[in-house]
């Protein structure tokens, strides 16, 4: 069983207001503010909901998954709140830090470690983590613009760097075919 499957991971169809509100959130002003604040507010609703939602899963209708990663640099468990794109068995997830100058740090986290855990909605997966394939990149990015459309903005803002893209796989799935 897949990734997605065993988090009960997908993306449902967004009511109006939510249409509005991603399309508010994929302005370069909002998306600035929104890297700046977000993952505190995510982490401050997922608390009050009892892990059942987050700021921007509630707002937007997109579902947030929780990543943990080793530090590159000081091997300390990071968390960072990212969207999930299902593909195939795995789940994709992309670099774009909401298209700001800088690679994000989950990045290279997984660069260097690329032993990982997923949740959504409480339920924790362990996963390992791997660069998409040329392929696989062109899917995913597809099927970011078709979800939140802030993702061709992102592409646009980041331009000046490789916006690198990771698939994550169950622990123990990883090397079977």
């Amino acid at each position: 069983m897949g990734l997605a499957n065993e988090l009960g991971y997908g993306h449902r169809s967004q009511t109006r207001f939510q249409r509005v509100v991603v399309a508010i959130a994929s302005t370069r002003a909002v998306s600035t503010l929104n890297r700046r604040l977000l993952p505190s507010l995510d982490r401050l609703v997922l608390t009050v909901t009892g892990g059942r939602g987050t700021l921007t899963s509630l707002a937007s209708g997109l579902p947030i998954l929780w990543l943990t990663s080793v530090g590159a640099r000081s091997g300390l468990a990071r968390t960072s709140p990212l969207l999930g794109f299902p593909l195939g068995e795995d789940m994709a997830v992309i670099g774009t830090s909401f298209g700001q100058k800088t690679t994000p740090g989950w990045v290279h986290n997984l660069e260097a470690h690329p032993d990982a855990s997923a949740v959504y909605q409480g339920i924790e997966v362990r996963v390992v983590a791997r660069r998409a394939e040329p392929e696989e990149t062109n899917l995913v990015w597809e099927t970011a613009a078709r979800t939140y459309p802030g993702y061709a903005n992102y592409a646009r803002w980041a331009s000046h760097r490789q916006i690198r893209v990771f698939v994550l796989e169950v622990a123990e799935n990883r090397g079977r075919d």
